[in-house]
């Protein structure tokens, strides 16, 4: 184990996060907070930068990194951002329990949008930027930006980091050198990033109950971070409720859009659109959200005043599920049928396209699972059978498809251990109250509160639904979400690995 190259990278990442931490500072300034919000970001902002610092003088042997120590770094990195990421929560007293703001962090950088925040109207502005900047920051991932400043290296050392923080079943280079790649991603995602708050802000207003509900550029911004990053932390009462139809529209598209293949972008810009398009993740995701869409809305029709107000929530709500963000125009779980909120649970298992921002199984899971179940089944009828399955192309090999099958047993056994472990919180079987009304919170507050941390989606159902928050969990219930949440977001093993004692071994 390089424990002396691991350092060097935690600096770096310490640092980075130091300086990122002055963007909230700078807010605090602009609409003149009190001081503890200042102080807040500068003190975690110091220690941050010192220690990085200190870190950068370690003198490493050699620079190369093994597969394990990439997968391990990578979960360690977020684990030390999120616990200097919590700092100014605990410092500005916004959130005072360390453990919470902990949750909160982590829920921020993982992209999931969970909250232990029941009025985020009390929050300063700072703090809400700080929330929906580490959307933002976790979005494409943190180790992938440092990968611009590691030396490009012969023994693949950047490429086991790039795999062990990007999600999806196979990660791989797009141009021939690593800085490049990362490069590009973060150019597309920065573009998609500044083209979506130029268009909210020439959003239509709407007044409801006497209050003007309208994009200024500080709730762009928001809603961009959330949106960029599928993370979905709300600024403002009821989420995206109250902002207009043609608003909700354009958020609803933009969650589709970071959900996709960053890939697939790469090769738009390369003048290649006809090989992006013939993407079979592509087409299956696209085809997922139109079917899901439409069952949707035939379910909800009778439940809203309009079609149109039914198609634009279901539209609204498939996509920031799909794509695992959390943003919400209606509260579903009080208000639509069984089918409808069947298809949003399955919906959050599923999840978004591999290489995207977003979380869950991921859509080319779900093809090469549906693919070596066949190929399994035409095997056992006709033992000679001969396997001619194609993914993206390429043909499907056993080992892919043993790998796929592997990810999706560790994902339910994880899920179904965490809601053991949430079934035993004194918490659970008792009742909340949420928009006025008494709300049970049971097995099926535990189940969608374990896949919402697990796929980085944020609400659930009943007293984690869409109006609803986790801050009737227990303790030791919150830090299992909130490692449910890291699990999730790294895709299981970089976090086995971390806490395995063989990772450690000479």
């Amino acid at each position: 184990m390089n424990f002396k190259v691991i350092g060097k990278i935690i600096g770096k990442i310490m640092i980075l996060e130091g300086i990122m931490m002055l963007a909230p500072f700078i807010v605090s300034l602009i609409y003149r907070e009190e001081v503890r919000y200042i102080i807040s970001f500068i003190i975690p902002s110091l220690l941050l930068i010192i220690g990085g610092f200190l870190l950068q003088l370690l003198k490493p042997k050699t620079t190369s990194l093994y597969q394990k120590e990439g997968f391990a770094v990578c979960a360690l990195v977020w684990l030390v951002m999120t616990i200097f990421g919590a700092l100014p929560f605990v410092i500005n007293k916004d959130i005072p329990n360390y453990i919470d703001a902990v949750f909160e962090t982590m829920s921020g950088f993982t992209t999931t949008g969970a909250s232990i925040v029941t009025d985020v109207t009390k929050l300063a502005k700072s703090t809400l930027f700080w929330r929906s900047f580490t959307h933002w920051i976790g979005g494409m991932g943190i180790l992938v930006f440092i990968l611009i400043f590691i030396p490009e290296s012969n023994d693949g050392s950047s490429l086991h980091l790039l795999k062990a923080e990007s999600p999806g079943p196979s990660v791989g280079k797009l141009a021939s050198k690593m800085k490049v790649t990362t490069r590009i991603l973060y150019l597309i995602y920065l573009g998609l990033s500044i083209l979506e708050v130029i268009i909210l802000l020439f959003m239509p207003a709407r007044i409801v109950n006497g209050v003007t509900y309208k994009m200024d550029l500080f709730q762009s911004l928001l809603t961009t971070f959330g949106s960029a990053g599928t993370g979905g932390f709300g600024f403002v009462a009821n989420s995206m409720e109250f902002f207009s139809g043609a608003t909700q529209y354009v958020i609803a598209t933009f969650l589709i859009l970071f959900g996709m293949n960053f890939s697939l972008y790469y090769l738009i810009l390369i003048g290649k659109a006809k090989e992006a398009f013939k993407s079979e993740e592509l087409r299956t995701y696209l085809i997922i959200i139109v079917v899901a869409v439409i069952l949707v809305t035939c379910n909800i029709a009778n439940k809203y005043q309009t079609v149109e107000e039914a198609f634009r929530h279901a539209y609204f709500q498939v996509a920031s599920i799909m794509t695992t963000t959390g943003y919400t125009t209606t509260n579903y779980d009080f208000i639509w049928p069984s089918l409808a909120k069947y298809i949003l649970i399955i919906l959050m298992i599923l999840g978004a396209m591999a290489g995207s921002t977003g979380g869950g199984i991921k859509v080319s899971r779900f093809i090469i699972a549906i693919k070596g179940s066949f190929n399994k089944i035409k095997k056992l009828i006709n033992p000679h059978h001969v396997t001619k399955s194609k993914f993206e192309g390429k043909a499907l090999d056993e080992a892919t498809t043993n790998d796929v099958f592997s990810f999706i047993v560790m994902y339910f056994f994880i899920a179904f251990l965490v809601i053991l472990i949430l079934s035993c919180d004194p918490y659970t079987e008792s009742e909340v109250v949420i928009a006025g009304k008494t709300v049970e919170h049971g097995f099926v507050s535990n189940f969608t509160a374990t896949i919402s941390c697990l796929s980085n989606i944020g609400p659930g159902l009943e007293a984690v639904g869409p109006y609803g928050s986790f801050a009737h969990y227990g303790i030791i219930s919150k830090i299992t979400l909130t490692l449910a949440m890291l699990i999730g977001r790294l895709e299981i093993l970089p976090v086995l690995i971390l806490f395995n004692p063989k990772t450690w071994h000479k």
